[in-house]
């Protein structure tokens, strides 16, 4: 067996990032920026109020009550289109542009209008209610870094910036193979010794969410047949996942069965808790990740290998979803060999820290546990009895 953390190096390592492709700025939320994004144009262009009010020149309002003749006004997307001289104001609107002259705003509260004149009860300094041009973004600044998966406040600042359409990665095409006479989909008619199939349904929902396409091919039988065939499906993909049939039985034929069609095997097995019977290779010119059958290993395996290899494939920076960290909500025995990740509910403790408590039974076959976790305690090898309090791991999960 070999550790968690050769195996996902050596799983890294057999991805770049894919090739970038355009899309309108309708269809890039949930999309990963493959370069980064800079401005077009500065916002605001020019010096803009921020206020309703009066333009003025702060030196004409230093000593209050002062009187001004008002020359013009300025509405929103408008401007007055003379000089401000002394003694005058002009009267504004929220983001119009200041007229030359003017360096300050005074609100309307704190004035009075009489006709032409206005009476300014209080003092203002220069840049009093003015928005500077740039504040917000400078033509050719960057304003979206590479990598960045895009979400709404994003998608509004590159309409904010003039930019309609977006460079970002093409969505990693993940196949998914389950395996096993004795599972079959969910409203499908049981017999007496079959499960319902969740681990494909589980998977392909787990490579929408993190930014790819799933390819589900189906169930295959536990003939060397029916997994050559359906395999061959994958051959288009960036990376074939398998569920079940990675372990020794005498039914688990994911290796013999694709050794036979090209299947080179870079590693097997995991010193790791759930997911130990975990495979790695290579189909032809498909990578393939076998993961266990068991619907928690499968899915525990996914978050840790699948996921970074997906991020990889993404242009995202892998480091980013890697462990976090929490107290202890309870006390753990001392661990063996094989790192374990125990699934936990997160609460917060009266000064705010995360506590991380896992559940008692952590039976692999448990799916429910694993539902209701808020993130996952990762325990390393041979980690000696922790008591509550202490300092661990995590790696928190969707929604937490």
């Amino acid at each position: 067996m070999i550790s968690v953390e050769v195996a996902l190096e050596r799983i890294l390592g057999a991805f770049t990032p894919l090739a970038a492709e355009q899309v309108s700025l309708a269809a890039a939320l949930g999309r990963v920026l493959a370069v980064d994004v800079t401005a077009r144009l500065t916002q605001p262009p020019a010096a803009v109020s921020a206020m309703d009010g009066y333009a003025v020149r702060a030196a004409d309002v230093v000593q209050v009550p002062a009187r001004l003749r008002v020359v013009g006004m300025a509405p929103a997307g408008g401007a007055y289109g003379k000089a401000l001289r002394p003694g005058e104001a002009v009267r504004i609107f929220t983001g119009a542009a200041l007229p030359a002259g003017a360096d300050a705003i005074v609100i309307q509260e704190d004035a009075n209008l009489e006709g032409d004149k206005v009476t300014v009860r209080e003092a203002v300094s220069p840049g009093r209610y003015v928005r500077p041009a740039g504040l917000d973004f400078k033509a050719g600044e960057v304003g979206l870094i590479a990598g960045r998966c895009l979400g709404p406040r994003d998608i509004g600042l590159a309409a904010a910036m003039n930019v309609p359409w977006l460079p970002v990665r093409r969505r990693p095409r993940i196949a998914v193979l389950a395996t096993g006479d004795e599972i079959v989909m969910p409203g499908d008619p049981l017999g007496p010794n079959q499960i319902v199939s969740s681990n494909a349904l589980a998977l392909a929902a787990a490579i929408t969410a993190w930014g790819g396409e799933p390819l589900t091919l189906g169930i295959a039988a536990d003939t060397k047949e029916s997994l050559q065939s359906l395999a061959a499906g994958a051959a288009n993909a960036d990376l074939l996942v398998t569920t079940g049939g990675a372990s020794v039985g005498d039914f688990d034929l994911v290796q013999e069965a694709l050794k036979e069609r090209g299947l080179a095997v870079d590693f097997w097995q995991i010193a790791m808790r759930p997911g130990k019977p975990l495979i790695f290779g290579r189909l032809g010119t498909t990578p393939l990740l076998g993961l266990p059958g068991n619907p928690v290993s499968s899915l525990v395996c996914a978050i840790i290998f699948l996921r970074p290899a997906m991020a990889r494939m993404l242009g995202q920076n892998v480091a980013d979803s890697g462990p976090r960290s929490a107290r202890l909500g309870c006390a753990l025995p001392a661990n063996d060999r094989r790192q374990d990740y125990l699934r936990a509910r997160l609460g917060q403790a009266s000064d705010g820290e995360l506590v991380a408590t896992p559940f008692e039974v952590q039976d692999s076959s448990n799916l429910s546990r694993l539902t209701h976790a808020d993130c996952l305690v990762v325990r390393p090898p041979l980690a000696p009895a922790a008591k509550a309090g202490e300092r661990v791991a995590i790696i928190p999960l969707d929604g937490a």
